[in-house]
């Protein structure tokens, strides 16, 4: 065997793959005709209306704490809370959207990712984004109850039911799954409905964003009618003197954006959500799996290589004996 012959064979074919390695994903753009909402933290009284409604909504049974507790007290998201309002205290916690002294609500339920990472990681094509309303659903036929969608999700969203014997993932699909379906019958969604400050706002994400915006360039104290419902036809407003926005819309750049968009007068870290870039998780993990795939290919081409050697110092022993 002729081992100079045998690397550059081996040596050849893996300097090609090389040079062709996989380039890298960039994010994903807002779907066509992205729908989302805006949760505006300041509007926010702590009133679980949008809870309620989406229990309701949804079909789902409350959340108790302990026997004698009968009203819903869901703490968390979990497979029979899909949406809930969570609270940040610091020392007394008397002031409202202060952070000395003060406490503010947070909303917790799908974020409804522009690249979702839940999407990506996920083996069957259980969860999808739709591609004109931007809308991250659910498929509980096609899902394998692999719970990956778990570990790709950075919100902590989706929500496996253990004491279901077939298990299923639970998490927002902004009522628009089978038997809701609101979305498609030219509806809100059930929180934005129900919430009677205006805290929770449905409508595209570009008319949200725009709100959003606009609410940034407001002066402190003067007062605002902040729309209530739908941002596009709103029916009513709720007048609220302007507090002091952090100037930071969560959603608008956070790994790749989301159709739902948070605003608020307490910086977010002390709301509780992640540490996060611009770049989503899924072209990062995606780029990162092409790549692991194309090198993974590598013993293949050096066993190639080998047995080409191997053949034709055989064909040439061959020749010599003859």
């Amino acid at each position: 065997m002729k081992r100079r012959d045998f690397l550059k064979a081996s040596l050849g074919g893996t300097a090609a793959l090389l040079g062709s390695s996989a380039e890298a994903r960039g994010n994903l753009e807002p779907a066509e005709e992205a729908i989302g909402m805006l949760f505006d933290s300041t509007l926010c009284i702590g009133c679980k209306a949008c809870v309620s409604k989406c229990k309701e909504v949804n079909d789902m049974p409350p959340v108790p704490m302990g026997d004698e507790t009968q009203y819903d007290a869901a703490l968390d998201l979990s497979p029979k809370t899909l949406n809930v309002i969570k609270v940040y205290t610091a020392g007394e916690g008397t002031h409202k959207d202060q952070t000395e002294d003060g406490f503010a609500f947070e909303k917790r339920s799908c974020m409804h990712c522009v690249d979702p990472g839940c999407v990506s990681v996920c083996p069957v094509t259980a969860l999808t984004r739709h591609p004109k309303t931007g809308i991250v659903a659910y498929n509980a036929d096609a899902c394998i109850g692999c719970r990956t969608c778990m570990t790709g999700c950075p919100y902590n969203v989706p929500q496996f039911d253990y004491d279901n014997p077939f298990g299923e993932i639970h998490k927002c699909q902004m009522c628009n799954q089978a038997g809701v379906e609101r979305i498609d019958n030219g509806m809100m969604t059930g929180c934005a409905e129900a919430c009677p400050t205006g805290a929770t706002l449905f409508g595209t994400r570009k008319a949200l964003l725009e709100e959003a915006q606009r609410r940034m360039t407001l002066k402190p104290g003067e007062i605002y009618n902040y729309p209530r419902g739908d941002v596009r036809n709103p029916d009513s407003h709720h007048e609220k003197a302007v507090p002091e926005y952090k100037q930071h819309i969560w959603g608008e750049k956070e790994a790749g954006g989301t159709n739902v968009l948070h605003i608020s007068a307490v910086p977010f870290d002390k709301l509780g959500m992640p540490p996060l870039g611009e770049r989503s998780y899924a072209s990062i993990s995606e780029t990162v799996q092409h790549t692991l795939y194309q090198y993974l290919a590598l013993p293949a081409i050096a066993l190639a290589g080998l047995t080409y050697v191997v053949r034709r110092n055989n064909n040439d022993d061959d020749e010599g004996e003859s």
